[in-house]
């Protein structure tokens, strides 16, 4: 009983921090390129 004790705060900050991470990503900018990335592999610079 005492391990589940230990392991649901540690689980619940673990998921506030990814939460974070998130909002992070997206105030800047992760996300608002998605289809950039993909195209730019396809693209030949060399020429």
């Amino acid at each position: 009983m005492n391990g589940v004790g230990v392991l649901i705060p540690i689980a619940l900050l673990l998921g506030l921090i990814g939460l974070a991470a998130f909002f992070w990503s997206a105030r800047s900018g992760q996300f608002e390129d998605l289809d950039g990335a993909a195209l730019r592999i396809l693209i030949d610079e060399e020429e």
